[in-house]
């Protein structure tokens, strides 16, 4: 089992190297200084598979006995090098706030994000998530982006962060695949994205919002496109919604306003990243 790899057997949680695990939040982990732009914890085989592919370098994982072999193969050429803490199940649960359903969870460096302009010099379609606070729709989105195809994602300051542990989790690990950057607010991003030559397209309930399906018919459609959304409940802010060059709204029926933001940025995507 997890022949040449770095294998610790736990038998108490005060070995400081566990620090990364003890009940952090995702906030403390964000800013831990333990680690030049902070940490993230990627849980099961498949999530920490597709870090590694992206180029992120793992701290440490923690694997019940039976998942050792996975997290061996997930790391690749880390393993050697990774510190691999092993121990029953009931202790890492202790240790960590939280049962390890998937048998891993591993402790990785974040790495610096990239600046708006690099991820739009060649982006065809964007996706803009502005406010939107939930951390599982934040990553059935970015599901969304990677299985449907677009370029990147931007987050503005108040959105939350999709290395949140949740956000990873939802997205089946796909936050780490898809490139995405903060932004500025809307003083900021409108003009660098028009200035980019994208045509902002705010997905929205407003009087003067043109359907999906007439935006998504029109001869001249865009050649670069960014598709804002907004939180639930709260929607777009009147800042979003004045850089549009767009207002854009999915036809509903059976009385139905509006779709969960996960569920409009699949259907959006859809149909205009064709």
């Amino acid at each position: 089992m997890g022949g040449g790899a770095h294998l610790l057997e736990i038998d108490e949680l005060s070995d400081p190297r566990l620090a990364d695990y003890s009940h952090l939040t995702d906030v403390a982990l964000r800013k831990a200084r333990s680690s030049e732009h902070g940490v993230y914890l990627a849980e099961s085989a498949l999530v920490l598979e597709r870090a590694v592919r992206a180029g992120h370098v793992p701290r440490s994982v923690l694997a019940l006995g039976g998942s050792v072999d996975d997290a061996v193969a997930a790391l690749g050429d880390h393993a050697a090098s990774t510190p691999i803490f092993v121990g029953p199940g009931e202790l890492l649960a202790e240790l960590t706030g939280y049962i390890l359903h998937r048998g891993i969870v591993a402790a990785m460096n974040r790495p610096a994000l990239a600046t708006v302009d690099d991820l739009l010099a060649d982006a065809r379609l964007v996706v803009v998530l502005e406010n939107v606070a939930d951390p599982t729709n934040v990553g059935a989105i970015f599901r969304s982006v990677a299985a449907i195809g677009a370029d990147a994602v931007l987050v503005t300051p108040r959105c939350s962060d999709p290395f949140y542990r949740r956000a990873i989790r939802v997205s089946m690990g796909t936050v780490l695949q898809v490139p995405w950057t903060r932004t500025g607010d809307w003083s900021e991003l409108g003009p660098t994205l028009q200035g980019a030559g994208f045509h902002i397209a705010a997905l929205a309930l407003s009087p003067d919002a043109v359907s999906l399906r007439e935006f998504q018919a029109r001869d001249a459609r865009p050649d670069r496109l960014a598709l804002v959304l907004g939180a639930e409940g709260d929607g777009l802010t009147p800042e979003a919604l004045a850089a549009a060059d767009t207002v854009v709204s999915i036809p509903m029926a059976h009385g139905i306003d509006s779709l969960n933001v996960a569920a409009a940025s699949a259907v959006a995507l859809w149909a205009l990243s064709g």
